[in-house]
C-alpha cells in the first residue's frame, strides 16, 4: 500500500511526523482546514520532467505555484514539462493526488521553495492523509535544494 511506503521512508529518514487523516476535500481551502493548517503551510508535490528519465520532485506551497523561467534557470534548462499522470505514477509509484518524495518508488532530487518554513503538511502516499512535519526537518531528511521556483497563485 502507498501510505505504508511513505510512512515506512518517514520513519527510516527518522522524521518526526504527525499522521493526518481526513475525506475528499474540494479545494486547498478545504484541505487545509482539514489537516488544521493554513493553505500556505500545504505543501504539493510536483513531479517536473527534465528530460528523458530525468524528473525532479519541486516542492510548493499551497498558495504559490511553479515559476517556470526561475525553476528553468535553476536547471539550468531552455525547457522543462510536466508528465502525465502515467508517467508520473511510472516514476513515483503514486497516483496524482497523493505524490509525495516519501517512499517515491524512484528517488529522485528534491527542490523545496525557499518560501516554506515553519510547520507543513504533505500528502503521504494515499488520499486523505497527510504528514505534518517541520519543513526544516523535511528539507533536510530530503536532502532538498532550497531556491526561490515560486510565484504567489492568481485568485
Amino acid at each position: 500500500m502507498s501510505e505504508e511506503r511513505a510512512v515506512a521512508a518517514a520513519r527510516e529518514l527518522g522524521l518526526a511526523h504527525t499522521v493526518t487523516r481526513h475525506g475528499p476535500v474540494r479545494s486547498l481551502e478545504e484541505a487545509a482546514a482539514a489537516r488544521g493548517i493554513e493553505p500556505h503551510q500545504l505543501l504539493k508535490t510536483m513531479v517536473v520532467r527534465v528530460s528523458e528519465g530525468d524528473h525532479r520532485f519541486v516542492l510548493v506551497p499551497g498558495d504559490r505555484e511553479i515559476a517556470w523561467p526561475k525553476l528553468r534557470a535553476l536547471l539550468g534548462v531552455n525547457r522543462l514539462s510536466m508528465p502525465s499522470a502515467d508517467a508520473a505514477y511510472d516514476v513515483t509509484g503514486y497516483v496524482r493526488g497523493t505524490i509525495t518524495p516519501l517512499g517515491s518508488s524512484t528517488p529522485l532530487p528534491v527542490i523545496a521553495d525557499a518560501s516554506i518554513g515553519g510547520r507543513v503538511s504533505i500528502g503521504a502516499g494515499a488520499h486523505g492523509v497527510a504528514f505534518t512535519v517541520d519543513s526544516g526537518e523535511l528539507v533536510a531528511a530530503l536532502g532538498a535544494t532550497v531556491a526561490d521556483v515560486t510565484e504567489v497563485s492568481d485568485p
